[in-house]
């Protein structure tokens, strides 16, 4: 386990994803934003960076119980972890696109008159989706099949690669770019929903469609999490391997 003290906050959800719930808890992003420390990302606020570092010593000193939160996804060769993004994260995001959008469209008919934020909360939603299906092709068709022949090359398969993007950091950078936007467009939707609760007046629908739309939130940060702070690493000092 790195210091806590110096340790990226991405590095400490790699090491035990149990520790996403504490940052989520603060409101800290670990994985857009995952390469600061806790010291800075709490900005000088001593007293919430020592808080944080307690409630972090105090589940890493927890027993692990088997499940999925507590999976080493940093042990795993990259081929396997870019099929299971692909067959998890990417399948979950092209199925539930439709179902929130279909629960957002009947709250802004219903409700819209009465909380206008349910237009905005829409439309960025649909900014959303509209982006992320395009963002998961150009994984799905470019970056994930290079580093599958990374894989398949260090194995000795025979497979030879080369790269038509000059190097896969070109790429990386384009979807680490992408994923900040879709962090921070989320975090717009959690604030203009306050943090997913309903109002006074709202339907059952209404709390059906905001805990989707959080379920879909927190979907995504372990989406982007796996990808910026453990596959897109290891890709680019694989190839590094490669160039050496």
């Amino acid at each position: 386990m790195e210091n806590i003290n110096e340790a990226p906050i991405g590095q400490l959800v790699v090491s035990d994803y149990r520790t996403a719930a504490i940052f989520k808890k603060y409101g800290i992003d670990f994985c857009c934003n995952g390469n600061r420390s806790i010291d800075a990302t709490c900005a000088g606020n001593t007293d919430q960076a020592d808080a944080l570092k307690e409630e972090i010593r105090h589940i890493l000193e927890m027993p692990t119980h088997g499940k999925e939160e507590g999976t080493d996804y940093s042990s795993w060769p990259l081929d396997l972890l870019a099929d299971y993004i692909e067959k998890k994260h990417h399948r979950y995001v092209a199925e539930q696109i439709p179902v929130v959008t279909e629960y957002l469209e009947k709250l802004c008919r219903v409700h819209g008159y009465k909380h206008p934020e349910l237009f905005e909360i829409r439309s960025l939603f649909s900014h959303c989706a509209e982006e992320l299906s395009a963002h998961m092709k150009k994984e799905e068709l470019m970056l994930f099949p290079f580093i599958r022949k990374m894989v398949a090359a260090k194995k000795g398969a025979g497979t030879t690669f080369s790269a038509p993007f000059n190097t896969v950091q070109n790429p990386i950078q384009v979807m680490m770019k992408e994923h900040q936007v879709e962090g921070e467009r989320f975090s717009k939707i959690r604030s203009l929903s306050d943090e997913y609760t309903p109002p006074a007046d709202g339907c059952n629908t209404y709390k059906v469609g905001y805990a989707l739309l959080e379920e879909f939130e927190n979907d995504l940060h372990l989406h982007i999490h796996l990808e910026n702070n453990i596959l897109f690493p290891k890709a680019i000092a694989m190839e590094g391997v490669f160039a050496c």
